[in-house]
């Protein structure tokens, strides 16, 4: 199995690449990403110094050449894209960078994979797509596409161009939509991360609103896993959804990272709303457990306690990443909310 994996650099794609090839001794993947901000290759370093199974290419999804080249020099038996944008807030700060990599980018792979006769082509999408729910029900595939932020737009229309890849040139496609991400690697502007960082610091906690928000956290394993699944036993032209099962406030989880670190509730600090923040999501993964046999394995009690372990472990990665343009917008951003 030869996987042209985009983004592998990233949150979701380290911990992909690290899973498959943990998973099936077979695989062979070539990691394609820009590393951007928050692309790390240092990630994955262990791989490029000793695993012959792995290769790392550094190129742009949305730069046509540089795709023609690695695709047809691989000869992939599919493309796993999980290179995108995904920070909602730097969405609303600056909508273009998602139009480019989210849609010109998803756009220039579909072409791509058409044209080197690719065999599958596996799209990472997001529960954010649907929009938000009301205190009750859950979004299933069938659920109208109703993004409410530029980020969720932009993924939204690269769903759309998948789906019309499939319809019109029957290009053999699969489309994920997993609900929020928690683990090791994640960058540190999504809640989890910056909340055990600034908790650990004893900085201020910023909590958007009332903190009310209702997320369904999934462990980036559990995530991984379905993934795979898709890849492997998923109907070509399909969206399979995946959750956790582990629907919460986002004012709980901060507290219960405030909990796992000893820290008081009085490092909260409630900040200004941001624009268009969605209040509920939860996710139905039934077609997934039924047609990929899907199930979480992690429940939100452990995945928070090992990956508040996980930081505190790797408290030089952490500080290496959180420098220069990380730190500037976040100052900026927060800074003005406050």
């Amino acid at each position: 199995m030869r996987l042209f994996v985009t983004g592998g650099c990233g949150f979701i794609g380290t911990n992909f690449v690290y899973h498959v090839l943990r998973e099936r001794p077979d695989a062979t993947i070539l990691n394609f990403d820009a590393l951007t901000y928050a692309g790390n290759r240092a990630n994955l370093l262990p791989l490029e110094e000793k695993e012959p199974r792995y290769r790392f290419v550094r190129g742009d999804i949305a730069d046509a050449r540089a795709v023609d080249a690695a695709l047809g020099g691989f000869k992939p038996d599919a493309v796993v894209n999980f290179a995108a944008e995904t920070h909602v807030d730097r969405s609303i700060d600056d909508p273009a960078p998602f139009v480019t990599t989210n849609v010109l980018g998803a756009q220039t792979l579909l072409t791509l994979a058409r044209e080197h006769q690719v065999p599958r082509f596996v799209h990472i999408s997001t529960d954010e797509v649907y929009g938000s729910l009301g205190p009750d029900g859950k979004f299933s595939e069938d659920t109208p596409l109703a993004p409410n932020s530029p980020y969720s737009a932009s993924k939204a229309g690269a769903d759309l161009l998948v789906r019309a890849f499939h319809e019109t040139y029957g290009l053999d496609t699969v489309t994920t939509r997993c609900s929020n991400n928690y683990g090791p690697y994640q960058f540190p502007e999504k809640l989890i991360p910056l909340m055990i960082s600034r908790a650990r610091a004893d900085q201020p906690l910023p909590v958007y609103g009332d903190g009310r928000n209702v997320r369904d956290w999934i462990h980036v394993e559990d995530h991984c896993r379905g993934v795979l699944l898709a890849l492997e036993k998923g109907r070509p032209g399909a969206v399979y959804n995946f959750g956790g099962a582990a629907e919460m406030e986002n004012l709980a989880v901060v507290r219960t990272i405030l909990r796992e670190l000893g820290k008081p509730d009085s490092l909260i600090s409630f900040v200004k709303d941001r624009p268009g923040h969605d209040r509920r999501y939860a996710m139905d993964f039934t077609l997934a457990g039924r047609e990929l046999g899907y199930a979480p394995s992690y429940d939100f009690s452990r995945g928070i306690r090992e990956t508040v372990a996980w930081y505190l472990e790797h408290a030089d990665w952490v500080r290496s990443v959180q420098s220069g343009e990380y730190r500037s917008f976040m100052d900026r951003w927060y800074g003005e909310r406050a």
